[in-house]
């Protein structure tokens, strides 16, 4: 038999066993859209009525088959439960179909094979894979969980506890694991695929494996005793609730759903998972971090329009050693270019040094690197007192105190010292980077870049485009912050830049809700309820009291609606030096523990604090501490947008997930205004107008609320 599509093509070997390709046309990898789901279905009707003898499924791209197409099934959700259901009962007919076909079956697997690609392959009898291969579930990490089968076939296939954590977790597994784990039958080199495929089906046509038997334990009920079972489900829904926590759902619904489908045969385990997709897929935290995934592939495409138009990096330098300059030289070095780190004291470069060394010695400790490796990392950064060797580097990234004046002599003396096409990068977090550039002669070659600490672990790096900045200064900013293993947005220049002029009304509003007798740490665990990562008060011992003091003076000059009219905790503190996790003391007093890491423990001391900033305290509900914290950042990203400071309302949003850890499910600070629509956004905010500036609405947002307009059409 022959059959050929679009997205796939089925074609007979001369043994009689028939071979399904997936090769969509149009796409760099396979993905079941529509239209490869409607041509499987096809393939697979012509497979019943055909003679054959088994069957391989296999890929004629690099991957296998990356999943479901999110953009279609995203758009599906929103349609209901009945058109999600059909959609369920559809697609595992088809993979049902597979599984019960007359003949053995096999799956060659190169590459990656996730989401609906794996539930594709666990519908065959067996599965061979080259050794790059990448399998997994990742589709919690989606707010959902596998809807083709995934929850049914896998603990059936490698046993609960496995697939407990396959399916909960959501993590790529390589091929060694996975065949370790059952999940695979055979590795083999990636040339001989199909070969191998062909001989498990010959082994089964002698007799010599039993597919028949694998068939039925996957369409059976789990083999544990009661007791087993309990124990399995029971201890991994305890490990997984504590790891999600109570924001993320899916992973131990999808624990849950293995639980209630282990003693039933495929036909009940399979319509225990579709009501569990279901109830995931309608919630607004799937539409949330299906949209978070969504954002993640514009900006990727953002970034590539930008690297067309880059010039290549070879080499750079960072100006200002220390723990900032350390963790930007790490991760140039890390990432495969080399950096010069200047400083104008050695104790500086022992710092910065040092910092570059104790993240690499956690890299060996995680064996993600080995000593050897270590080694040509650390002797790609190059240390020096001096500018020897300014002149030959690409870019440089000018991370010098934050203090105009001293930058600005700075970058005038490194202009003199670098080649003339040798872009230069400040990283401020504050000043005016169309200030800092009347300091050159060729302001055309710079910009910011601005890093968010700890630099390895904060994914984003704002690149700012000044008023003379040219396109390529900015196409290679952005392309060095790609290679560094960073997610740049491009803003434009303001005061703060994004992320920072939305963190100060937040933290301005923190400082108000104190003045006006509200206790921080009931602030804090309002809006770690909320799903922020730490609250407020903490956040700012962390980002340090005196870097907030001196950046609230800097935004309060640039935005008038920021500036207190009152003495805050914050202003306190600085007073009295105690800046936070730096000093050990701040909002909290901070001791480490057992293994180094500081400890927040209750700072009695701020009683007095408090008692010098409130004329009164009172009793305030979560609500009204989540309302006010979050109307003032969210107003404030939305007149970012409006302002131009970014182009679109995703990278605002990416900003603030990327930046500050916003909570995913939330989906960004202008879709969550979304949910709870504009109109009402508007009439919450209304209430607290008289507190200042910052809460009040804008003209441009009034209009879309009249017009039940979104910020995400």
């Amino acid at each position: 038999m022959n059959y050929t599509g679009k997205a796939l093509s089925v074609a007979l070997l001369p043994t009689g066993t028939a071979h399904l390709i997936f090769d969509l046309q149009g796409s760099s990898v396979n993905k079941f859209d529509q239209q490869t789901l409607r041509e499987l279905q096809e393939a697979v009707v012509a497979l019943q009525s055909a003679e054959i003898t088994g069957l391989i499924i296999s890929s004629a791209k690099s991957s296998f088959i990356v999943g479901a197409d999110i953009t279609e099934f995203s758009a599906m959700f929103e349609k209901g439960e009945q058109q999600i259901l059909d959609w369920l009962l559809e697609a595992n007919k088809i993979f049902s179909d597979i599984e019960d076909l007359p003949v053995p079956s096999v799956t060659a697997i190169n590459g990656v094979a996730l989401g609906g690609g794996m539930e594709l392959a666990l519908a065959t009898d067996y599965r061979v894979a080259s050794e790059n291969a990448v399998l997994g579930f990742p589709e919690v990490k989606l707010g959902i969980l596998p809807g083709f089968g995934g929850t049914v076939r896998m603990p059936r296939l490698i046993g609960a506890d496995n697939a407990n954590q396959w399916i909960s977790s959501g993590s790529h597994i390589k091929a060694a694991q996975a065949f370790a784990e059952g999940a695979l039958d055979c590795i083999v080199d990636q040339e001989i695929l199909i070969d191998a495929a062909e001989k498990i089906i010959d082994q089964c046509r002698q007799g010599k494996l039993d597919y028949r038997e694998v068939r039925n334990r996957k369409t059976s009920p789990l083999t544990l005793a009661p007791i087993e079972l309990n124990v399995a489900f029971e201890t991994a829904k305890g490990m997984v609730a504590a790891k999600a926590g109570p924001n993320y759902p899916a992973p131990i619904t999808a624990v849950q759903a293995m639980q209630e489908a282990a003693t039933l045969d495929r036909a009940g385990a399979l319509r225990i998972e579709h009501q569990s997709f279901i109830k995931l897929a309608t919630s607004e935290t799937a539409a949330n971090l299906i949209q978070m995934f969504l954002n993640d592939q514009f900006l990727a495409g953002k970034v590539k329009q930008q690297l067309a138009k880059a010039k290549p990096i070879i080499s750079a330098a960072v100006l200002g050693a220390g723990i900032m300059g350390g963790g930007i030289a790490y991760q140039s070095a890390l990432k495969g270019t080399p950096i010069l780190m200047k400083d104008i004291a050695q104790e500086g470069i022992d710092l910065g040094m040092a910092e570059a060394k104790k993240l690499l010695d956690r890299q060996v400790d995680r064996g993600r690197i080995d000593g050897n490796k270590m080694f040509s990392i650390l002797s790609s950064i190059r240390p020096t007192l001096s500018y020897d060797g300014i002149d030959k580097v690409d870019i440089v990234v000018e991370a010098v105190v934050e203090n105009l004046n001293i930058k600005k002599s700075v970058l005038s003396e490194l202009e003199s010292l670098v080649s003339e096409d040798t872009i230069i990068a400040t990283n401020t977090s504050t000043i005016s980077v169309d200030d800092l550039a009347t300091a050159l002669k060729r302001p055309e070659n710079f910009c910011g870049m601005h890093f968010f600490n700890p630099v390895p672990v904060m994914p984003l790096v704002e690149v700012i485009r000044g008023a003379q900045s040219s396109e390529e200064t900015i196409a290679t900013t952005v392309a060095y912050a790609k290679k560094m293993g960073k997610i740049p947005i491009v803003v434009n220049n303001c005061p703060g830049f994004l992320v920072n002029r939305i963190l100060f009304p937040y933290f301005g509003a923190f400082s108000r809700l104190i003045h006006d007798g509200a206790d921080f740490k009931q602030i804090d665990k309002a809006m770690e309820r909320f799903g922020w990562p730490m609250g407020p008060a903490y956040l700012l011992d962390v980002v340090g009291l005196d870097t907030a003091f001196h950046c609230q003076d800097v935004m309060a000059a640039g935005f008038e609606r920021m500036s207190l009219d009152f003495d805050s905790a914050i202003d306190k503190l600085y007073a009295q030096k105690n800046f936070g996790q730096k000093t050990g003391s701040g909002f909290y007093l901070y001791a480490p523990d057992k293994s180094g890491k500081l400890k927040k423990l209750i700072n009695s001391e701020m009683d007095k604090v408090l008692l010098s900033v409130q004329s009164e305290t009172r009793e305030f509900d979560d609500q009204e501490i989540v309302e006010r914290m979050m109307i003032a950042l969210c107003l404030e990203t939305a007149r970012c947008l409006e302002d131009g400071i970014v182009e679109t309302a995703i990278e605002a949003d990416m900003g603030l997930v990327l930046g500050l850890g916003y909570p995913a499910f939330r989906g960004g600070a202008l879709r969550y205004m979304d949910s709870i629509g504009l109109s009402q956004f508007c009439d919450i905010a209304d209430k607290y107008a008289d507190l200042g500036a910052i809460y009040r609405v804008t003209d441009k947002m009034r209009s879309m609320a009249t017009g039940n307009e979104k910020y995400y059409a």
